[in-house]
């Protein structure tokens, strides 16, 4: 009887399966981890931070700041370099700047101060026909003078420039003519070529051309105008005669009470253009 009910129990034990170490529970997402046994409160604060964790949305706000560091850098390096010729000058020198300003702002002055005039004089002449009659002749002499239909003379420079070395170009001689027409320059002729508004130079080889009339050296400048604006106009620091003598070329500007600007331009006939009163 024993032997058969034992044998039913000892096919039951064999056929459970072996016992299973339980399984450790899963860490809850709040749960703070357990320090590491033997690492100190700082080894575990480097651990931690090092190495960083870096997420795309951080790395592209990086790049941005990156860049917009960069462009100031190069903004505010490109000003220093445009400003280092009049952080470089004597006081004198930009004493005399100034006074260059100040002239500028008085020629304004003075031209509004005559046509303020002109306007006047209309309209106070008792014989307005006889008056605006005058004042085209006098304008159409002004718009002769500037656009080289007409000689003129008057107070000046001449300037000089003498290049043995041929490193003179044109776009050295184009800076001279707008450097004295800022100054206040009313007539310019270079050698024996009348400059106007629509003068432009060009180049080729050794050869430059002002309106397609070739110059050679030494190139001879004849300028009506304010000497003591003119004058200093040329010779700021970095400006036209500082310019042309890092070329190795030579410049001599003098003072004239009377300089003749007499070459001449013939009037042009525009093709489209015509006068609204007509």
């Amino acid at each position: 009887m024993s032997n058969h009910h034992g044998e039913p129990q000892h096919r039951l034990r064999k056929e459970l399966p072996a016992e299973v170490p339980a399984a450790e529970a899963p860490q809850a997402p709040g749960d703070t981890p357990e320090p590491e046994p033997g690492l100190t409160g700082r080894q575990r604060l480097a651990k931690g931070l090092w190495p960083p964790r870096v997420t795309r949305a951080q790395l592209i706000v990086a790049l941005l700041l990156f860049g917009l560091g960069f462009g100031l850098a190069v903004q505010v390096a490109s000003n220093s370099d445009s400003d280092s010729a009049l952080r470089g000058a004597r006081q004198e020198d930009l004493v005399r700047i100034l006074d260059e300003l100040d002239d500028r702002t008085q020629r304004l002055e003075d031209e509004k101060q005559g046509l303020e005039k002109q306007r006047d004089e209309l309209e106070n002449s008792s014989d307005q026909a006889e008056e605006a009659r005058r004042q085209t002749v006098e304008k159409e002499r002004q718009l002769g003078i500037l656009a080289g239909t007409v000689a003129a003379q008057g107070p000046g420079i001449t300037m000089t420039i003498e290049d043995t070395k041929g490193t003179v170009e044109s776009d050295m001689l184009l800076d001279a003519i707008q450097e004295l027409r800022a100054a206040g320059a009313e007539a310019i002729q270079v050698n024996d070529v009348r400059v106007v508004a629509r003068t432009y130079l060009t180049e080729s080889g050794k050869t430059v051309s002002v309106d397609g009339n070739k110059i050679t050296a030494p190139y001879r400048f004849k300028v009506i105008g304010k000497p003591a604006d003119l004058e200093p106009a040329l010779n700021i620091p970095g400006g036209v005669v500082q310019t042309l003598e890092k070329e190795q070329a030579t410049v001599v500007v003098e003072r004239s009470d009377k300089i003749v600007v007499d070459a001449l331009r013939a009037a042009e006939q525009p093709d489209y253009a015509r006068s609204s009163s007509q």
